[in-house]
């Protein structure tokens, strides 16, 4: 969907930003926030659910208590660089749970993968089980993440807080 599809103003923005922030504002909380009745809120949260611009809510989960603490990023080269070969890589790729994200890059590599793993066994375990394992893999390097400086899924709206 693009942003272009659907006019948001800025109360749209604010709107947009504050479930971002807190998944589970009530209708009523997000309504004071924003300074609209709460029918009206809950049209404008329909409205920018059907038009793509919220796709869904889910909680944000402690990956060290989950035995998750791990963060790995791992630049994957393919053997080709064909359709038949990235559309089999991308296939394998969604029946991972361990595969957290993949994309596709520009540059030096074809896809950039995150997992969360245990610690350096787990993911030599992953490596080996999975991520080798996938089709049309020819190299990978792997970066473990010492510091997790900054995890947001916060996007930036623009000038929306305290407007």
């Amino acid at each position: 969907m693009q942003p272009t599809d659907t006019p948001l103003d800025r109360i749209d923005l604010r709107i947009l930003d504050a479930l971002q922030r807190d998944g589970r504002l009530s209708n009523l909380k997000l309504a004071e926030q924003v300074a609209l009745s709460p029918t009206a809120v809950l049209a404008r949260v329909q409205r920018l659910t059907k038009a793509g611009y919220i796709e869904g809510y889910a909680a944000r989960l402690n990956p060290e208590k989950l035995g998750r603490g791990l963060v790995v990023f791992v630049e994957v080269l393919l053997d080709r660089t064909t359709p038949h070969v990235f559309d089999a890589f991308k296939a394998a790729v969604q029946v991972h749970e361990d595969i957290l994200e993949c994309h596709m890059v520009a540059g030096g590599f074809d896809y950039l993968v995150k997992t969360r793993v245990a610690d350096m066994a787990a993911y030599r375990t992953f490596a080996g089980q999975v991520l080798w394992q996938l089709p049309g893999v020819r190299e990978t390097r792997t970066y473990a993440v010492m510091e997790e400086v900054k995890s947001t899924t916060v996007l930036p709206l623009g000038p929306v807080r305290g407007a």
